[in-house]
């Protein structure tokens, strides 16, 4: 085969010689612009799951990057006079110059041609059988193709400029520093004997508030030195950057995202993306270099495991596209996270440092354990300090106080519709779902969302609080969960809107009734499935008025009848959610147009509610984060929403997001939610409660550790194991007392469970020290 690489990266280096190693028939030769010895970077960053799989594919390169490489096991935080040291991570440092080097070294020796200082704008008049296009970040070739790799190219908010220094830092190191224009950190690593890569980071704001747009590098340089001088220590920052000038060595990073891979040229020749070309992930999560290596490892591999080229080409586009994507999403959350180093600075100093350790949430809770179980154990115990509690206890188990009501633990059992009443009153059914939920160990149970009249129900089986025998059918439970457990429980309260009068699930999901439809009221005209629901009506004063009083007489039981805890629904579209989404409301008179006006109903419901409510039981509002359609709410809407409520007194967001209008294209993941959550928590300082996606006592660890939320609200899980917080409890190795009680009834499935756990605990260490591994860095 004629194979030609553009570009003399760590990609087309690599590529070159697995291909000319794996067959020596092969003619591969490598298009370089640049001389041999040039290069732009300083160091670059290796997991040990990449040296595995170098060592894998060519042992003699690895054993040559292996023995220039510097090892290190720490991370050190240093933040508002505070250094906070982890351990346990497993970094490899090797300069970049010197490991194009290597891999130009071993391209020669196995016979591949290498020609340097040639200027290649494209894939033009090169004959070969296939082009590898790995010419780097601003890909002219992709740039050529763009209709086909469809690209997407995202400038992140920040501004960094890459530099070296003498000073030989002993931990990867992050350093921030707080400016009259804002934060600045810095990324440090030693990757030689005699030099580390310094890279510095502001938001584009903060960088250009601080004038350094108008600095000549050598002042920018100067600036930073200054700024950072206790980290350096006296040594100096360099730059090799010799082709720029100005502020232009300060560049935003662009996250780049190819919708294909591979092209046909015009001879039928396949041009392949490799490397920066195809993607980029933050540096921050050191894998740039890590993802080119890979691509060129699998593709090669590829190459000669499929009968054709085709095949191969196939292969390697649809298996590398799962893994970027999967770097691509940990490098997002940690490029986020470093945009908005003000939001975390709020938060301690031990929790600062944790935040920023489990960033990227592929380092979780019980991961960074297995790294550093010192660290951990101390952060615990300074965590339970934080809540009162003067002893080692996983985060997810130390006790949260809003007003007078206390909560044992910060797992919480969502509210879930079950569709399984009649008239409105919740009976037996009711009264084993939630107390057997209550009996499992959660802190604090919520009944499903309770509709304030007849028509603001979703279907006919939905459970109500308009009436005194609703309100003795719920008192009823409220008292067995006081009675029977220490669990809290919550009413939330809401109306359907323009979702309501709807069959159950299992019979047609927001499918209207087949007869006995009532009328629909919502901010605006409107028809939620389009051509199938009823239409809504506008709502008028007087509607208005009278749901609101619904509302205040449905809270007025729901305290008669003991609840410890009231949440006002706002989200997912049903009534005053149609209110606040833009999507929904598009009212002309003081209720409609800003988000000042679509709120202003929702508070005056929020306010009569507190007005009645007692006052020291908690109220929270459960709020849409984000309706996923474009011209709908925001994130930065949910900032401003929250911010609204908590002026009008409410003590805690749930931050849910979507359902308001079937047009969402929402991003599922794991704790896909939990940003928006951490976003108003920070932001606005008030407690939040995460949900969506989370689903195992590591997770909810991580949230409350990191301080992305207070409270995490488990719904599917719970549905399929009532005693989800006593099984996650014993599968962690965790036995109370603080935060978990079992009932005194089932002590006996308490040991046999958490003997079984301990078992595979024991028996898969080994499997999580090879999990832990692959993360690499």
């Amino acid at each position: 085969m004629r194979i030609t690489c553009i570009g003399g990266g760590p990609a087309g280096l690599y590529f070159a010689l697995l291909m000319k190693k794996a067959d020596p028939a092969h003619q591969v030769r490598v298009l370089e612009r640049n001389r041999a010895g040039d290069t732009f970077g300083w160091g670059v960053v290796l997991s040990d799951q990449t040296v595995d799989a170098l060592r894998e594919a060519d042992p003699e390169t690895a054993e040559e990057i292996s023995d220039a490489f510097n090892h290190w096991d720490d991370i050190a935080v240093h933040f508002k006079g505070r250094s906070i040291v982890s351990s346990g991570h497993g970094f490899c440092g090797i300069g970049r110059k010197k490991l194009l080097n290597i891999l130009q070294a071993r391209c020669e020796a196995l016979g591949v041609e290498l020609v340097y200082e040639t200027d290649v704008p494209d894939d033009a008049g090169i004959d070969a059988d296939l082009i590898i296009a790995a010419d780097g970040l601003n890909s002219r070739i992709r740039q050529k193709y763009v209709a086909t790799y469809q690209p997407d190219v995202d400038l992140r908010a920040c501004r960094f400029v890459w530099l070296g220094t003498t000073k030989l830092f002993d931990a990867f190191t992050f350093d921030f520093q707080q400016t009259e224009w804002g934060w600045f950190q810095a990324h440090a690593y030693r990757f030689d004997a005699t030099h580390s890569t310094f890279i510095v980071e502001a938001p584009e704001d903060v960088w250009r508030a601080a004038g350094i747009e108008a600095m000549s590098k050598e002042e920018g340089i100067a600036f930073c030195e200054k700024l950072f001088a206790k980290v350096l220590d006296g040594h100096p920052l360099i730059s090799n950057a010799s082709h720029l000038r100005g502020s232009a060595s300060w560049i935003r990073f662009p996250r780049v995202v190819c919708k294909t891979w591979v092209h046909r040229n015009e001879s039928g020749t396949p041009v392949v993306l490799m490397g920066d070309a195809a993607h980029t992930a933050h540096f921050s999560i050191g894998s740039g270099t890590k993802l080119a290596l890979e691509d060129a490892i699998d593709l090669a591999r590829d190459i000669q495991s499929h009968g054709g080229l085709q095949k191969a080409l196939d292969a390697y586009e649809a298996t590398r596209s799962i893994e970027v994507l999967r770097i691509q999403n940990a490098a997002r959350n940690s490029t986020e996270w470093f945009e908005n180093v003000e939001r975390h600075a709020r938060l301690a100093p031990e929790q600062f440092a944790y935040s920023l350790l489990t960033r990227s949430q592929r380092i979780s809770h019980e991961n960074l354990r297995l790294r550093d179980a010192s660290y951990v154990g101390e952060f615990e115990r300074w965590l339970a300090g934080q809540a009162g509690v003067d002893a080692q206890v996983p985060p997810m188990f130390t006790p949260f106080k809003l007003r007078g009501v206390t909560l044992k633990n910060r797992v919480v059992v969502s509210p879930m519709a079950q569709y399984s009443c009649e008239d409105g009153i919740p009976g037996d059914y009711h009264l084993a779902h939630l107390g057997a939920r209550a009996l499992g160990g959660a802190g604090l149970v919520f009944a499903e969302m309770t509709c304030v009249s007849p028509d603001a129900r979703i279907t006919p089986a939905c459970p109500g609080l308009w009436n005194d025998a609703q309100g003795a059918a719920w008192q009823r439970i409220v008292e067995y969960v006081h009675t029977h457990t220490s669990a809290r429980i919550a009413m939330q309260l809401g109306h359907a809107g323009p979702k309501g009068s709807t069959r159950v699930p299992w019979e047609g999901e927001d499918h209207p009734l087949p007869a006995g439809n009532w009328p629909l009221i919502s901010a605006s005209p409107q028809q939620y499935l389009a051509g199938i629901s009823q239409t809504a009506r506008a709502m008028t004063r007087a509607d208005m008025d009278r749901v609101q009083e619904d509302f205040v007489n449905a809270a007025r039981r729901a305290a008669d009848a003991g609840f410890d805890w009231l949440e006002l629904h706002c989200a997912h579209g049903y009534l005053l959610s149609a209110f606040i989404s833009p999507l929904t409301n598009h009212r002309d008179d003081d209720y409609g147009g800003s988000l000042e006006n679509r709120l202003r109903y929702p508070l005056e419901v929020f306010t009569a509610l507190r007005e009645v409510w007692p006052l020291d039981r908690p109220m929270s509002v459960r709020i849409s984060a984000h309706d996923w359609v474009p011209g709908g709410t925001t994130p930065e809407d949910a900032v401003a929403i929250a911010a609204a409520f908590k002026q009008a007194g409410a003590d805690l967001i749930d931050v849910s997001s979507g359902q308001v209008s079937k047009a969402q294209k929402p991003v599922y993941g794991r704790m896909f939610q939990t940003p928006f959550a951490e976003s108003i928590r920070n932001r606005v300082g008030i407690a939040t409660m995460a949900v969506g996606a989370i689903s195992e006592a590591d997770h909810v660890n991580s949230i409350v550790a990191s301080g992305r939320a207070d409270l995490c609200a488990i719904a599917r899980p719970h549905l399929a194991n009532p005693a989800w917080t006593l099984t996650e409890a014993a599968r962690i190795g965790y036995r109370g007392p603080i935060g978990l009680e079992w009932p005194k009834q089932y002590l006996s499935g308490k040991s046999q469970l958490e003997r079984e756990f301990e078992r595979q605990r024991s028996t898969g260490v080994a499997a999580a020290e090879q999990a832990n591994k692959a993360l690499g860095v």
